[in-house]
């Protein structure tokens, strides 16, 4: 039977005094309603619908490209009501499983697990777990026989009801004819006079039919945020879990506690990531590698053998055995071929620097092409910019670029040039050729006149 999923996503998040909604903050690199979706997806659901409300745009532009479907609550009503605006676009003779979109630690399998017992005993079935503080959850409330009997919210629970421990995930599956059918008959008489998806279970237990129960062992899974605190734990687990997939795959990190890598972050084998060291969104990270300490790594792609110290490397593409740092910065669009130097204090933006070639230190090379074997030497820089535009600098193969030089774009430097120290280049080098370019040198004695050399 065919299975669509709701995922309930319109509140704002008052608690978390943002103008963000709830649902868009991150979690360890990712909005927390694209981890719902990553989910979703990964329990093999394709029919995926999103609630959205208040901030709707933000959410709408966050999924681009997830291929899922958008359904307005213009007023949030209650989860019922949110359901309830899902209802033209859900065929009636599936199976709809309804999930909130501030849980980003549940599991695909978790929810395999409680879709495929829905689907054997045909029967509505709720996620449940045990936590030891079970405040602001809504309490699953059991018969003698452990059969269901009600779900209480804590607005609406008696002192006896808040001892229990076993909450409501809100996660639940039912048949989609039926709960679109009963949402209808329910009101808001209650505490917080919203329409509870929870009293569907009671008008179905009313016709006589069971609502079964699955009860997960990991209670971290249903844990939702509704503030930054929240936020920042829930955060930690899942970096936590991400430290552990690595480290069980072969990578090694000397102190998980001081190591950051976000969810969708891939690391291969024998790699070594040292203390301090952040590692985020879709970065690759290749065998071999030595990561840190101190080091932050955005969206880049970096190849095997490399060693990266104490330095930010951010949308840059590095190929294999290159060495950057300590305190080298590669910015965005810099691309680094195999056998790469980049050493202290040097500064790549926008460009590609060839293989085997060098920038040891104190330098900035922006906007340009350097071909194989080039050195460049320290207080080298590429003046790009002329305050209007920026201009490209090419140096070719083997040339060596001589300490403190000025290259004043656009310019270009031939194959297995040579470029004297402390020369401002404005003009084209040709191959093979030693260009110098300096003010005469002139000594003062203190009581003489000046002698000219």
């Amino acid at each position: 039977m065919k299975i669509s999923a709701v995922v309930l996503a319109a509140g704002k998040g008052m608690r978390m005094c943002s103008e963000l909604p709830k649902v868009a903050h991150k979690a360890a690199g990712k909005p927390m309603i694209v981890h719902i979706i990553d989910i979703v997806k990964q329990a093999g659901i394709k029919d995926i619908n999103v609630v959205v409300g208040h901030g709707r745009e933000v959410v709408e532009e966050l999924l681009t490209g997830q291929e899922v479907r958008f359904v307005v609550q213009e007023q949030q009503l209650g989860t019922g009501h949110a359901l309830l605006q899902a209802e033209k676009n859900i065929d009636p003779d599936s199976s709809v499983i309804v999930l909130a979109g501030d849980t980003p630690l549940l599991r695909s399998s978790t929810i395999q697990q409680l879709t495929n017992f829905h689907l054997q005993h045909n029967s509505p079935t709720i996620l449940s777990a045990e936590v030891s503080n079970p405040t602001g959850y809504g309490r699953v409330i059991r018969k003698n026989d452990q059969s269901f009997s009600k779900i209480v919210e804590e607005k609406d629970a008696t002192e006896e009801d808040r001892l229990v421990r076993e909450v409501n995930a809100g996660i639940y599956c039912f048949e989609a004819r039926q709960v679109f059918k009963l949402l209808q008959e329910t009101n808001t008489n209650n505490a917080q006079g919203e329409y509870y998806l929870t009293d569907v279970l009671e008008l179905i237990k009313k016709t006589g039919q069971t609502v079964n129960i699955i009860k997960i062992e990991d209670a971290q899974e249903i844990y939702g945020v509704n503030d930054r605190i929240q936020l920042a734990y829930v955060e930690s687990i899942i970096r936590k879990r991400k430290n552990l997939e690595l480290m069980r795959e072969g990578v090694t990190i000397i102190d998980p506690s001081s190591t950051f890598i976000d969810k969708d972050v891939e690391v291969e084998k024998d790699s070594i990531i040292l203390p301090f060291t952040i590692i985020e969104g879709t970065t690759h990270i290749g065998s071999n590698c030595q990561i840190g300490p101190y080091s932050r790594i955005s969206n880049s792609q970096i190849g095997n053998n490399v060693i990266i110290e104490s330095s930010r490397v951010n949308k840059a593409k590095i190929g294999n055995q290159c060495t950057i740092g300590p305190y080298a910065y590669l910015r965005p669009q810099s691309e680094l071929h195999d056998n790469v130097k980049v050493g202290d204090f040097a500064e790549i933006k926008k460009s590609i620097i060839g293989e085997n070639s060098k920038v040891p230190h104190l330098s900035y090379v922006g906007d340009a092409i350097i071909g194989r074997g080039v050195n460049i030497g320290a207080g080298t820089i590429t003046c790009n910019y002329d305050g209007r535009n920026k201009h490209q600098t090419i140096i070719e193969d083997q040339a060596f670029i001589g300490s403190n030089t000025n290259l004043v774009a656009p310019v270009r430097v031939g194959e297995n040039a040579v470029i004297g120290a402390g020369s401002t280049i404005a003009h084209d080098v040709a191959p093979d050729t030693l260009a110098v370019e300096r003010a005469k040198q002139r000594s003062f004695h203190k009581r003489a006149k000046s002698i000219d050399k």
